[in-house]
Order: structure tokens, then C-alpha cells, then sequence
């Protein structure tokens, strides 16, 4: 075992947790790694004939420290120099080694791009959380939010993404992709993730996000009329979506006080997009086509889960 110098540690004599230290050192707790490392260990490269691989778990410790602060692989190695919090989540002392480059970095996130991997660490968290008591209820809130997309044309092709497209939301036009999510209405768990291009109406993805174990289904008035596929898909469900007004219908007091019942359950759902949005940063696709940007969604909201129930894991381990 490598002794630790006194990089690693620093030399200051006052000394506060601040709250990115606090956040990294909550999750190093609630990550599943030794799961998460036997789905990528597969196709993870061994070293063999060529220089020894950077071991799997550091790397996908870096690779979380670049959803949760929204960096680029070169600022992620430039933020492991410069944060000590950093580098001792990442387990990385610059008494005996340097940081992993941004060419090692950007090879192992199209790693986990080439094998669709995300889904996989998606799907494993919420295994975990199960066998943690933290299963999927009978309630699902559909809810989808657009992802704006970088519109320059400054590209080895000299065009905007083919696979993003337009769409407008109330007077405003956006460009980009849109994530949909089937969050569960008790543990504000995310099961079903799609994403697809932001001209997708909201109610074309319905199927692909429940479980078809509802007994309710929550959503806004965009998917109002969709309740021959609600049953389709979870024949025990009830079309809990908001009623919608029409012109010259306005909507009676008895809906309106229904649809703002509705609307608290279905606020549980803004709070994960709040969390991946506002907390993680991302407000934007950093990559072109839907498949990268949908590998990356899959693990921010594995993470996003995580970070919601982590009181809960935490109390679970004998915190």
C-alpha cells in the first residue's frame, strides 16, 4: 500500500467542509461500485501488450465527477489538479502519480457510448435501490423536458445536428432533443428514461415509460386522450392526467381543484429535473446524435436517484 504524501493531504492549518466536499463524500457512500464496476469490467481493456489500464473503479469515479459538475474531459482533468476534495473521491495522490488525461477520459466515456452501458448502470441502480426497500409503487408520473442543442454550424460537417430538431413551447422556438422520464410517485424514482428529438410530442412515448404494474397515472394535458393506451400498457392503471380547457369550454371549479391535486403529485417529477438540471448542471447536450446524449441521460438520472434516496442509503448503511 502506497503511503500518503503530503499532497494528498495539503498543508493548511485551518481547514472547512465545504459542500462539494460533503456531496462527494455522501455519494462515495451511496454509489454501488463494486456492481457498477462487474457490468463495465466485461469490456473495460486489461493492459495487456501495451501500458498498464487505470483501474476500472477510479475511472468511473472520474467519469461521475464529470456528470455531477457538468465538465468536459480536459476540465475534469484540470479540476483534479486544482480540488484536493476531488482527487481524494478519485483517489488519486500527485506524490505518486498525475491525473488521468482527457484523452484517457473521453476513451473510457465512449466505452460506455459503444456498449450502451448507461442503460446498464441505470437499470443496476435500480436494482439496488430495490433491494434496499426502495421499489417501484403503483403511481407513475410521464413527464418529459426539452434539452436545447448546440445550434452552430462550426462542425466538420457544417450543419446542425440531423437527429435534433425544432419545436416551439408556448411563443418561444427551441432546438434540441427532449428526455422523458416515468418517475415512480412515492420514492421520486426514475424507471423509464427515452429521449428523442424535441419535435416528438410528449404522449408518442407514453408506452415506453410505465412499467405496466400502474394503478395511477400522472401527467399534464399532454397526455390527455391517451387513456386506450394507458390501459394498454398497465391494464390496471387509472388515467390520473389533468383535464384540459377548450375554447368557448372553460374548466369547471371541480376540475380545476382536481387538476391542482394532481399537479402536487406531479411536482414530485419537476424535483428530478431540478436535480439533473440545476444540482448536476446540465442544461444542455454537449454531443451530437441521440444514442451519446441518451447513454448520458441514463447515468445522470441513475445518479439523480441516487442523490434523492441518499438519506434514506445512507441510514440503510448505519449512518
Amino acid at each position: 500500500m502506497k503511503q500518503t504524501t503530503f499532497a494528498m493531504t495539503g498543508f493548511e492549518k485551518h481547514h472547512k467542509t465545504t459542500r462539494r466536499e460533503k456531496f462527494l463524500t455522501e455519494m462515495e457512500r451511496v454509489v454501488p461500485w463494486s456492481r457498477l464496476c462487474k457490468i463495465i469490467e466485461p469490456y473495460y481493456p486489461t493492459g495487456e501488450g501495451g501500458r498498464p489500464a487505470i483501474g476500472l473503479e477510479r475511472m468511473l469515479r472520474l467519469y461521475f465527477i464529470q456528470q455531477w459538475f457538468n465538465l468536459s474531459d480536459a476540465a475534469v482533468e484540470d479540476s483534479l489538479y486544482e480540488s484536493i476534495s476531488m482527487r481524494r473521491f478519485a483517489r488519486i495522490d500527485l506524490g505518486h502519480e498525475p491525473v488521468p488525461d482527457e484523452t484517457t477520459l473521453c476513451k473510457f466515456r465512449r466505452l460506455l457510448e459503444k456498449h450502451e452501458l448507461g442503460k446498464e448502470i441505470f437499470a443496476e441502480v435500480n436494482r439496488h435501490l430495490a433491494d434496499r426497500g426502495m421499489t417501484v409503487s403503483g403511481g407513475t408520473i410521464v413527464d418529459a423536458t426539452i434539452i436545447a442543442a448546440p445550434s452552430s454550424t462550426k462542425n466538420k460537417q457544417r450543419a446542425r445536428d440531423p437527429e435534433m430538431h425544432q419545436t416551439k413551447k408556448g411563443n418561444q422556438w427551441y432546438f434540441g432533443g427532449k428526455a422523458h422520464v416515468g418517475v415512480d410517485s412515492k420514492h421520486k424514482i426514475v424507471h423509464s428514461v427515452v429521449v428523442t428529438a424535441a419535435n416528438v410530442h410528449d404522449s408518442k412515448v407514453l408506452p415506453h415509460l410505465l412499467h405496466g404494474e400502474e394503478t395511477r397515472v400522472y401527467g399534464d394535458s399532454a397526455y390527455v386522450g391517451q387513456r386506450a393506451v394507458i390501459r394498454r400498457t398497465a391494464p390496471s392503471a387509472k388515467d390520473f392526467t389533468s383535464k384540459r380547457a377548450h375554447r368557448n369550454r372553460p374548466l369547471s371549479r371541480a376540475h380545476r381543484l382536481t387538476n391542482r391535486r394532481k399537479s402536487s403529485v406531479r411536482a414530485r417529477c419537476e424535483h428530478v429535473f431540478g436535480i439533473v438540471k440545476r444540482l448536476f448542471g446540465f442544461k444542455k447536450f454537449s454531443y451530437r446524435g441521440l444514442a451519446k446524449n441518451e447513454n448520458r441521460l441514463n447515468v445522470l438520472f441513475a445518479l439523480a436517484n441516487l442523490f434523492t434516496v441518499k438519506n434514506k442509503l445512507l441510514d440503510f448503511s448505519g449512518a
